[in-house]
């Protein structure tokens, strides 16, 4: 379906005063006409009469044709059946009163911003036309979705919880209404899919021997690590899926991410004891770099000559108390080395 602009003259209001001083009208024609047929008879003032009465009885007709249009709003117009045109620019039209606007999606609500209440719409629209077309209106605002919270396993088969946000927007109203059948419902259902596609793709963490580009060449990409790259990937799936539909992906950005509850504490544990592995790394590389420019000043200024055992046991000292959990508590010696 291509998108038909209907650029016709905003005549609305012109339309409003000229239904309203013909109605108004009307009323005096009737009473004249009824006047002159109990003088004059049948004829012209019978004429008369049935163009006054059917006009003051269906001239409402008419007024459905007003149409109000806001800034960044559309209204898709059918007749009977048939797509004649979308109304894109703002103002007061008047379009033929036959013509209804069409929008599947008017009392959708999704966890987005920019939402109608479908009960508060719903119970509007009986009011008038005016405020049942309104309820009609597409939006073409930039439109946040913050999707539900999903539960996905990544490529090592962690089970995490992630979330996106999207912002997007109607860019082609004639596919978003007539190609899909809501297309609020199918933007949130591909937002789903290709939140999956992606996340299966990474590590939570940075994980040895994982491909994420898919190049076969392994790396060190992560959903952690790399939130920009994925949220770009995720993005570029919806929009290639959603495309269709004439709506047009802007941004998309990873809002939540952790570990499934099952598995929470377990990784929390196996976080902590990596970081107390790397601190004791650091803390024995540097007791070594220490122990050593100890025994190389000793030896520079010849203030102790100490043997391969004496060496041995003090390195062994030194180790235990740069590398002790707690403060060392020395012995003095005071008597003879050996």
């Amino acid at each position: 379906m291509k998108e038909k602009i209907l650029n016709q003259k905003r005549n609305g209001l012109s339309m409003l005063l000229l239904i309203l001083v013909v109605w108004l009208v009307s009323i005096p024609i009737i009473v004249f006409s009824a006047k002159m047929l109990d003088d004059v008879g049948g004829g012209l003032p019978v004429l008369f009469m049935v163009l006054g009465i059917l006009w003051a009885s269906a001239g409402w007709i008419p007024l459905l044709g007003l149409k109000i249009v806001g800034p960044q709003e559309a209204l898709v117009l059918t007749l009977f059946g048939k797509y004649v045109g979308t109304l894109k620019n703002e103002g007061f039209y008047w379009v033929n009163p036959f013509c209804s606007a069409v929008n599947p999606a008017a009392h959708t609500k999704l966890r987005q911003s920019g939402d109608v209440d479908g009960n508060c719409s719903a119970s509007l629209s009986n009011q008038n036309a005016s405020i049942e077309s309104y309820s009609k209106k597409i939006s073409l605002k930039i439109m946040t979705l913050n999707n539900n919270r999903q539960k996905i396993n990544d490529c090592l088969g962690n089970p995490i919880e992630i979330g996106i946000a999207v912002m997007w927007r109607v860019v082609d109203t004639a596919k978003a209404v007539f190609d899909v059948d809501n297309y609020k419902e199918y933007l949130s259902l591909q937002c789903d899919s290709a939140l999956r596609n992606i996340v299966r793709v990474y590590p939570y963490d940075v994980a040895p021997n994982i491909d994420t580009t898919g190049d076969g060449i392994a790396d060190e990409g992560s959903l952690r690590g790399s939130s920009e790259i994925v949220a770009s990937r995720i993005r570029d799936e919806i929009q290639e899926k959603v495309k269709e539909a004439g709506l047009e992906i802007i941004e998309a950005r990873i809002t939540y991410l952790a570990y499934a509850p099952e598995i929470a504490a377990v990784m929390l544990q196996r976080q902590q004891a990596s970081a107390i592995i790397d601190a004791r790394k650091m803390i024995v590389d540097g007791a070594v770099g220490m122990v050593e420019m100890a025994i190389e000043r000793l030896n520079e200024g010849n203030m102790v000559d100490l043997d391969e055992e004496r060496k041995a046991a003090m390195v062994s000292n030194l180790l235990v108390v740069l590398c002790g959990n707690h403060d060392a508590q020395p012995i003095v010696n005071t008597g003879s080395l050996y």
